[in-house]
Formats: structure tokens, C-alpha cells, sequence
């Protein structure tokens, strides 16, 4: 199935570039979102794990890679998607959730991860050693990052070949801001310097050639880089092709490449088919795919609130909000401001971080409650028009809240599915 990951750049090069979309988030309906909407539009589905959400130790959802691939099969079989259409992916794979630790201790922790997924079935592998552990610089320099990323690619490597399967394929490189959007506002952002970007590929290259794995670095099919995208709390920084037309000149010299472009959410269709035009052939979306999630239960939420008697005016909200309070964790050190600022971004900032309660008992039962309250309950549009316009289609007939959640967020893949077929398209 990786070869639908290699025939992006031959795309490229044909003068028809195409693009996948990344799908990385956790929570199951997203996923089953993604794989229906695979089977709809007859394609390939993508779907990543970070190695702070799925790794060895269960991440912050508590599934091992094990676990996250028998989950995304299950709901895959459920659909009715053939395995043969699944892609599933490592994000940032390094040592990034131990880095509080000792370089050799975190390094031995990603080297444990990085087997536990490509012994999973993962075979797209985002090679990310570019922070720096205890005692290091908060970023790496590039040749010390190529001969850390080259160290996880050996087992790997060595893993693919004990168990079968397809050999794995690379993504090497990282973006500059966090993973998951920044925690400030943003006016500006500059693509990576096309020096730069050169300089990490021919480093990688010559430290996999020097471990002897240059056949490993064959299957390198993208590097990620800054295109010049990004979202904070409050605002998006849109792609301007302008500003990255230098950058995309590189893939003129290395034409087994494509760009890898992370934090693309909320750019639109008509950026997302630029990027793609442009050679950034995988665009990574996760905190929108979330964010739209949590508008719907938002929405039907108020919609139970008006219509519900006996349930509790925004208990959903109520829910989520003295959760997050309670466990602050997930957003205290990523939203600021007055109390009334800080309450409103941690419902509604566009990054998303309540997404990490999602899985939380609570939650869920609260979910559920809201769910019993409003199934096959008949709508009336106008109530549905003044919550969740964009779904009045399930307005008029019994509800099925799940069937909605899952046709918002395939409203957000949709959009992402334009970028790679350009033509009109409309939920199915």
C-alpha cells in the first residue's frame, strides 16, 4: 500500500501532483470518519499516531501501537474498507516524550517505540530526533539529529525484515513550530530556508550511506519543512506560494521527493490545493478534524439544551469545562490571558487541546448522556439552523448523533480531498 506514498512524487514529476492526506488523531470517530470516507471516495486512507499519543508505555490514550492499529482494523472492518487501502503512520518518532531524560536513555526508549510500531504493521515512519534531551540544546544541530534519526532507522530496518511485510518507507526533517499549533498569536512565519532543507537531506543521505542503510534512504519519500503555514489560539497563517516559490525549487534537484506539510488545518481548499500543486504532497491535519468534532457535540449539546426536557442547560460543556479545570494538564501552559480569556480558549481554541479529555471517563459519559437525550429524536430545521447550520441535513427525521459527528468531520476531509482531485465534491 506504501505504494501510493511512492507515486507521489512520480505525480510530481508527470506535471500532476497529487496529494494524501494525513489523518493524525486518536479519537475513534475521527478515524472511523476518515475510513468511511475512504470507502466513498474509493481511496487510500492515512492515518498517523504521534509518539506522545500511541507509544510503548500507551501515550496519553493509553493504546499501545498494538492497540492503535487493532482499533483502527476494527472500525476499517466495520466500514468495510479493505486493509489494502489502510496507510498507517509514526509521527515524530524520536525521543521527544522522554526528553526530560538523558539522550542515551530517551534514544534507547524511542529505539523500544520505533520496533513496537513497525512490529505493529506501521510503515510510513516520521523520523524526528531533532530535540534536544537533558543537558542539550533545545534543538539539535543537523548532523547530530541525520545520526540519530539514522540510529532508529537501523532498527527499524531490522525490525520490517524479521517481521515481513512491506519494507518501510521515511519521512525525515521537522517544522519548526511545535506540533499542534502555537500557544501565542502569530503574524508571520517564514518557509525553511531552501539551504537549509538542502543541507538536512544531503546530511541524512550521507549518514545512512555511511551505517550502509542506503537502500533504506531510497525509500525516503518526503521531507518535512515549513511552508509558511501555522495556527495559534485565535488566528491561522494561510500559505502564500509566493513566499515558499524558492523553497519548492529544491525539488527540481531531488526528484524522488516530495514535501511533507504539518499544522495545515484550517488553511481552506484553495490553499491546500496550492500546497499540493506546489509539491507538498502530504498534508498532516489533526486539531481540525477535532475541532469540528467538539462543534458538533457543542451544537447538539444546545440543541438538547432548547429541545431536552430534563436535560441540564450545556451539561456538556459544564462537564468539560470542570474537567479541565480539575486537570489542567493539557492546556495550562498553552493558554493565557485574563480568566475569561483562558475559558473561552479552552472551549473553542483552534488549538484544540480538549481534545485530550475526549477519552476521559467523564467525558464519555457525558457523551453518552447526550447522545441517549437526542437519538431518533425528530429536529426541527430551524433549531438545527440556529446550532449547527451546516448539518440541517439531519434536521426532519430521527437523529442519529453519531452519524452527524462523523459528517463533520468528513466536512473537513472533504475539503482536503478537493485539494488532491480538484472538481466539485459533495458529502455522499
Amino acid at each position: 500500500m506504501t505504494s501510493v506514498l511512492d507515486n507521489l512524487a512520480r505525480s510530481r514529476r508527470a506535471g500532476s501532483p497529487a496529494g494524501i492526506t494525513s489523518v493524525c488523531s486518536a479519537h475513534p470517530i475521527v478515524i472511523r470518519a476518515a475510513l468511511r470516507h475512504g470507502v466513498l471516495r474509493d481511496g487510500a486512507v492515512l492515518i498517523e499516531a504521534t509518539c506522545n499519543q500511541v507509544n510503548q508505555f500507551g501515550g496519553y490514550t493509553g493504546l499501545k501501537p498494538s492497540d492503535f492499529v487493532a482499533l483502527v482494523e476494527r472500525i476499517a472492518s466495520e466500514e468495510g474498507l479493505p486493509p489494502d487501502k489502510v496507510i498507517l503512520g509514526g509521527d515524530h518518532l524520536g525521543p521527544n516524550p522522554w526528553r526530560g531524560e538523558s539522550a542515551e536513555v530517551a534514544m534507547n526508549k524511542a529505539e523500544e517505540m520505533i520496533a513496537a510500531y513497525v512490529e505493529a504493521g506501521f510503515r510510513k515512519l516520521h523520523l524526528d530526533t531533532s530535540m534536544g534531551c537533558a543537558g542539550e540544546p533545545v534543538a539539535l544541530d543537523d548532523a547530530m539529529t541525520a545520526g540519530r534519526a539514522v540510529r532508529l532507522a537501523a532498527v527499524a530496518e531490522r525490525c520490517a525484515a524479521s517481521t515481513g511485510g512491506e519494507p518501510p518507507v521515511y519521512v525525515i526533517g521537522t517544522e519548526v513550530p511545535p506540533p499542534g499549533g502555537a500557544n501565542h498569536v502569530i503574524t508571520a512565519l517564514e518557509p525553511t530556508n531552501i539551504d537549509a532543507a538542502r543541507k538536512t537531506i544531503a546530511l541524512h543521505r550521507t549518514r545512512f550511506d555511511e551505517a550502509g542503510l542506503g537502500k533504506a534512504f531510497a525509500r525516503v519519500l518526503a521531507l518535512v519543512v515549513q511552508p509558511g503555514v501555522e495556527f495559534g489560539n485565535e488566528n491561522v497563517i494561510v500559505y502564500n506560494r509566493a513566499r515558499a516559490h524558492t523553497l519548492c525549487a529544491l525539488l527540481g534537484e531531488e526528484p524522488a521527493l516530495v514535501y511533507e506539510a504539518h499544522s495545515t488545518d484550517y488553511q481552506g481548499a484553495v490553499a491546500l490545493r496550492e500546497l499540493v500543486e506546489d509539491g507538498f504532497a502530504i498534508l498532516k491535519v489533526g486539531p481540525e478534524l477535532t475541532f469540528a468534532l467538539r462543534e458538533a457535540l457543542y451544537g447538539l449539546d444546545l440543541i438538547a439544551s432548547d429541545s431536552v426536557i430534563g436535560y441540564p442547560s450545556r451539561n456538556l460543556m459544564a462537564v468539560m469545562e470542570a474537567l479541565m479545570r480539575e486537570e489542567p494538564g493539557h492546556w495550562k501552559g498553552h493558554y493565557h490571558g485574563s480568566k475569561a480569556e483562558q475559558h473561552i480558549l479552552r472551549h473553542y481554541s483552534y488549538s484544540d487541546r480538549i481534545r485530550y479529555y475526549w477519552n476521559h471517563p467523564a467525558a464519555e459519559a457525558a457523551v453518552l448522556r447526550l447522545a441517549r437525550a437526542l437519538d431518533h429524536r425528530i429536529i426541527p430545521a430551524p433549531l438545527f439552523r440556529q446550532h449547527l447550520p451546516r448539518l440541517v441535513g439531519h434536521a426532519g427525521k430521527p437523529l442519529n448523533p453519531q452519524e452527524l459527528l462523523i459528517d463533520a468531520v468528513r466536512a473537513v476531509l472533504e475539503e482536503y480531498q478537493s485539494a488532491h482531485q480538484p472538481g466539485p465534491q459533495s458529502l455522499a
